[in-house]
């Protein structure tokens, strides 16, 4: 697997008002570094290193420069400013190349079914990730799954994906992946409604004095 080397520094000034913005301010990102059974410890990175291992796919292996040593760990999460999208925080979990562990993978399709060509069909994509286990060394960044032979009255299930070797499906095997959907048709306008009811309308000019079907004379 692909491993991306970056460099972190320890984080100084932890609850100082102001130092936060310093930071971001210098290009880089605070950050958390835990797990592996040692104690966390809070970091900065350079936006330049989060934006390298974000091009290098999801689940890359990161091995991280901090203290004179060298740890392995994982991107758990990156948070991004709401309004300008830069890098605010990032969460790393230390890692064993010796351990399986549980990650969530996305899930890509691949493929135009015939019946999308032949019937209109819809792919509804239900299931974007799957949850799997894996030594780290073999968790892949993404899982292709190719549709082409889907039809409308067979859907894809967790278990029906097929996962690389040496990956085990933590997701619910029953949990539906991905289905054809057949277009309803328009429904018909509605009929219109039956005109009302004479003695609903109002009384014309040319109907006062006329008789009704009694042969008494309508009333003025």
């Amino acid at each position: 697997m692909e491993k991306v080397s970056i460099s972190a520094v320890t984080r100084e000034g932890i609850g100082v008002k102001g130092t936060l913005s310093q930071i971001r301010a210098e290009k880089k990102v605070p950050a958390v570094v835990y797990g592996g059974h040692k104690e966390p410890v809070s970091v900065t990175v350079s936006v330049k290193d989060l934006e390298k291992i974000v091009k290098a796919g999801k689940n890359t292996i990161v091995e991280i420069a901090l203290n004179g040593e060298n740890e392995l760990a994982l991107v758990k999460e990156i948070q991004y400013h709401a309004v300008t999208d830069n890098p605010i925080h990032a969460d790393f979990q230390r890692v064993s190349m010796k351990d399986k562990m549980d990650v969530v993978v996305p899930l890509k399709l691949e493929g135009t079914p015939a019946d999308v060509t032949n019937y209109g069909a819809i792919v509804e994509h239900i299931l974007r990730e799957l949850e799997v286990r894996a030594l780290v060394s073999a968790i892949p960044h993404e899982i292709v799954l190719d549709i082409t032979p889907m039809t409308i009255n067979k859907g894809i299930l967790a278990g029906d994906v097929k996962l690389p070797e040496g990956v085990e499906l933590v997701t619910d095997k029953e949990a539906p992946v991905v289905h054809l959907m057949v277009p309803k048709e328009e429904e018909e306008a509605p009929a219109a409604a039956p005109a009302a009811d004479a003695a609903a309308q109002p009384e014309s000019s040319s109907t006062k004095g006329k008789k009704d079907e009694e042969g008494n004379l309508a009333k003025k």
